[in-house]
């Protein structure tokens, strides 16, 4: 695919981001990886599933150990074909075991995975840090504003649909031209409200094929234009392990591959299950590129 922005290739863009996290200022000129934790019984990957205090504990520990600078806490499965749970249900999923954690780890940084606004500000007010929302602000109209209210960074990722249908024939006429005007968009409505701190989330696996997926993949420096850090989710999803033909718990090789590549396309964040393997990625990377 022909770039359709014609960026140059000896184009850089700047890594010199920062998030301001409850006073603690995140700096992105390293990359930084974001550990996934769902308190879920149906997130597609199993292992990232944590329903008892003592495992959550466990895990969570583990992953900063690791080296996770971001936690994040999802209690509904966006999988593709996943059905939309309440408020009431996510927010006793999610409340309690925030609390645990907040005060089992003062000095971690929780991203909270939602797309209500109630959510978010509840949450917010609990302890965590940044809020990661998969519709970008297009599920629920009262979120932008809300952010703006709590100015806390918010993760703007892009979808086509709701989780249970988006893979239903996802079409574009230039998905990375389309991406890039829904991000200049919605960024300009944030700025418009001063939230300040916003990262960007092409949104792997979230209404595309496996086509789309890749090209996304491949022109991710592009997103770089709008002067906001990237994430990468690409974590054992469907893109991996549908391409190899194996099964999410069977991506581990592939989403390293798939993370390294999207390190050097410009990808600020890693949101992954599996922490070591990607700090490991980020330092082969960096030293790479200092050469």
């Amino acid at each position: 695919m022909t770039s359709p922005l014609k960026v140059p290739k000896d184009t850089v863009f700047s890594r010199n981001f920062s998030l301001n996290c409850g006073g603690n200022l995140v700096d992105l000129s390293t990359p930084k990886v974001m550990g996934i934790v769902n308190l879920t019984p149906d997130s597609f990957f199993v292992e990232s599933r944590k329903t008892s205090n003592d495992s959550l504990i466990e895990k969570v520990g583990q992953m900063l150990e690791d080296g996770a600078t971001f936690i994040d806490l999802g209690a509904m499965s966006t999988r593709p074909g996943a059905a939309e749970i309440s408020v009431l249900e996510e927010k006793e999923r999610l409340i309690n075991p925030l609390k645990l954690l907040v005060k089992t780890f003062p000095k971690a940084l929780f991203s909270i995975d939602t797309y209500r606004s109630v959510i978010a500000k509840e949450t917010i007010d609990q302890g965590a840090h940044l809020i990661n929302d998969i519709s970008g602000g297009t599920f629920d109209k009262n979120m932008f504003a809300t952010i703006a209210q709590l100015k806390v960074p918010y993760v703007l990722m892009h979808t086509l649909d709701k989780p249970s249908t988006m893979q239903q024939n996802p079409i574009y006429t230039d998905v990375i031209k389309e991406i890039f005007q829904y991000f200049s968009n919605q960024l300009t409505q944030l700025r418009e409200l001063g939230v300040i701190d916003v990262v960007l989330d092409p949104g792997f696996g979230f209404g595309k094929t496996l086509g789309h997926n890749y090209s996304i993949l491949k022109h991710l420096n592009e997103f770089g234009h709008l002067n906001a850090p990237i994430l990468a989710g690409i974590s054992r999803k469907g893109m991996i392990w549908k391409l190899l033909e194996t099964s999410p718990k069977e991506a581990l090789n592939g989403t390293t591959t798939s993370n390294t590549i999207a390190l050097l396309n410009g990808a600020q964040i890693l949101r992954v299950h599996d922490v070591k393997e990607a700090m490991e990625s980020i330092k082969i990377v960096d030293f790479y590129q200092k050469q």
